[in-house]
C-alpha cells in the first residue's frame, strides 16, 4: 500500500485547499503535521509517498526563532535523495529554495492580493506547467522572495517578484503564488491579518471583492498543476 503524502502546515488557515481535491481525485491519502502547533516532525520520509510544504507567516531566515525549519529542510533533502515528489507553496517554496542552498530574503515590496503571473519560456513545455496561459491572475500573500537555486528551472515571474515558481529535477515544484487558494482560506487570512494589512495600505476588503472575478480561472489552473503533481506519486 502506498504511503500517505506528508503535509507540513505552518498556519491554521493555510490548509491544502484545491490541492486536496487533486490528491483525492488521484486516490491519494494525506496527513497533516501541524508544525505551527509544535507537532513533531518525522526523521525521514521512508513511510511517506511525497512531501507538501504549505504557506505561513514565518520567515525562513530566522532559524533561531523557527528552529523546526532545520528539520523541515532535512526532510526536503531526504525527499530529494529518495526521489519522492515535493510541492512547496509560498513559505513552502522558500523552504525548498533554502534547502537547495539559495538565499531567501525580504522582497523590496509586499505582494498581497491579486496580481498577474507570467510564465517563462521554459514553462511552456514543462511537465507540470505546460499548456497554461502565458499570463494569468494569481493570488499572492508574501513579503519574502528567493534566488533561483543552482540547477533549478525558473518557471514564472511577476512585476514585484522576479521568481514566482521553479522546478528542480523531475519531481520538485515550488510556487510562490497561491494556486491552491479558496475563498474560505482567503477570508480567514483577511480576517486574521486585515488590521495589519490596513496599516501598510493594503485593503483586505478589496482583495475579497476581486476574488469572485479571478478565483474560477486560477482554480482551473491549480487543478491542472496539482493533478499533474499527484500523478508523479502514482508514477504516471
Amino acid at each position: 500500500m502506498m504511503g500517505k503524502v506528508l503535509v507540513l502546515q505552518h498556519h491554521p488557515a493555510e490548509t491544502l485547499g484545491a490541492i486536496a481535491d487533486a490528491l483525492e481525485s488521484a486516490a491519494l491519502a494525506w496527513q497533516y503535521v501541524r508544525v505551527y502547533d509544535e507537532a513533531p516532525l518525522p526523521g525521514t520520509l521512508k513511510d511517506a509517498a511525497g512531501l507538501i510544504l504549505m504557506g505561513g507567516p514565518q520567515t525562513v531566515y530566522q532559524l533561531d526563532r523557527y528552529p523546526y525549519f532545520r528539520s523541515e529542510m532535512a526532510l526536503i533533502n531526504d525527499a530529494l535523495r529518495t526521489e519522492k515528489p515535493i510541492l512547496g507553496v509560498c513559505l513552502g517554496s522558500q523552504l525548498i529554495a533554502a534547502a537547495l542552498g539559495a538565499r531567501v530574503y525580504r522582497n523590496t515590496s509586499r505582494e498581497i492580493g491579486w496580481y498577474p503571473v507570467r510564465l517563462s519560456a521554459a514553462a511552456r513545455d514543462h511537465r507540470l506547467m505546460g499548456g497554461l496561459p502565458g499570463e494569468f491572475m494569481a493570488c499572492h500573500w508574501h513579503s519574502d522572495t528567493f534566488d533561483l537555486p543552482s540547477g533549478a528551472i525558473a518557471l514564472a515571474s511577476s512585476e514585484l517578484t522576479p521568481l514566482q515558481a521553479f522546478s528542480y529535477g523531475d519531481r520538485t515544484l515550488a510556487l510562490q503564488f497561491h494556486a491552491e487558494i479558496t475563498e474560505e482560506i482567503l477570508a480567514a487570512l483577511v480576517a486574521e491579518f486585515g488590521e495589519g494589512l490596513q496599516r501598510v495600505g493594503i485593503d483586505g476588503a478589496a482583495i475579497m471583492e476581486a476574488t469572485p472575478r479571478h478565483l474560477p480561472a486560477l482554480s482551473a489552473l491549480g487543478e491542472m498543476i496539482f493533478s499533474r503533481w499527484a500523478r508523479l506519486i502514482q508514477g504516471t
